[in-house]
């Protein structure tokens, strides 16, 4: 996670979850290896979460589709409501970063 995509939102913290999280995507794998690679996978995946941008424009996409709706008028393309749900996130982003003036 970087600086641009907001680090990491939700992510698990207890280590037993994280564990168990890990345990059940390396279950039924034979292959020592594999099921060594699965679990890392898995637990880093657990410990990551999602990044603050996507849960920025998850919240800006809802948004974006609730609108169309109560509006009636013609529903967006997936496309283009992703987009700008990422428009938004990112825009939400830059906000955040940029270094704010101390209240007098």
């Amino acid at each position: 996670m970087s600086k641009r995509d907001g680090g990491t939102a939700f992510p698990m913290q207890d280590g037993n979850a994280i564990h168990a999280y890990a345990l059940a995507a390396s279950h039924g794998v034979k292959d020592h290896e594999e099921r060594e690679t699965a679990y890392i996978h898995a637990r880093g995946e657990a410990v990551k979460g999602m990044s603050l941008r996507d849960y920025f424009a998850a919240k800006a996409m809802h948004a974006l589709i609730e609108g169309a709706l109560a509006s009636d008028a013609d529903f967006p393309h997936r496309e283009n409501v992703a987009g700008r749900a990422y428009a938004y996130a990112d825009a939400m982003l830059s906000a955040r970063n940029q270094k704010q003036d101390p209240a007098p």
